[in-house]
């Protein structure tokens, strides 16, 4: 059997691109952060890197999947450009009032669950990074460590607390 990967899941908006305050819906209002270094390192360290994230507004009909995947695509490209391999996105289309209740919304558990399975990935060994108090609750639920940030902090700050 093959030994069991350790992972770093990361939020997306305010960790990997800007934080507009709401949704970011247009490709044209999508920026990336520079963390190249912080996460070459994770990667570097052994881990692989997921980004687990909600997209309500695509029940709320404000932007299309295909819009989703432009800016995932655009995300993973930029990073690539930086030595930084983000090896799968997952995402949560649903919202709770157009489409009722999911066990992929954070703070559900079920996007990182759906990592961990398709990557045989130990949750013991595995840390997510996010800036809101459900990623933290997301990441315990699923058995992997919660690290809270702000909105666009940088995550080199935050590099010590990941072994």
């Amino acid at each position: 059997m093959s030994e069991k990967k350790k992972a770093v899941f990361l939020d997306r908006d305010g960790v990997l691109n800007k934080e507009m305050g709401d949704y970011v819906c247009k490709f044209e209002d999508f920026h990336v952060l520079d963390n190249f270094s912080a996460l070459k390192e994770l990667q570097d360290r052994g881990y692989m890197l997921l980004v687990a994230t909600n997209q309500g507004g695509i029940a709320k009909g404000w932007y299309s999947e295909d819009e989703l995947a432009k800016m995932h695509n655009h995300l993973k490209q930029v990073y690539q450009e930086h030595g930084v391999e983000l090896t799968d996105f997952f995402y949560c289309p649903h919202h709770p009032n157009f489409t009722g209740d999911c066990d992929c919304r954070k703070p559900k558990p079920g996007l990182l669950l759906q990592g961990i399975a398709k990557y045989n990935i130990d949750p013991s060994r595995s840390y997510f990074i996010g800036d809101r108090e459900r990623d933290v609750e997301a990441g315990e639920a699923a058995g992997v460590k919660g690290i809270l940030i702000d909105s666009d902090q940088p995550i080199s700050t935050v590099l010590g607390m990941i072994d």
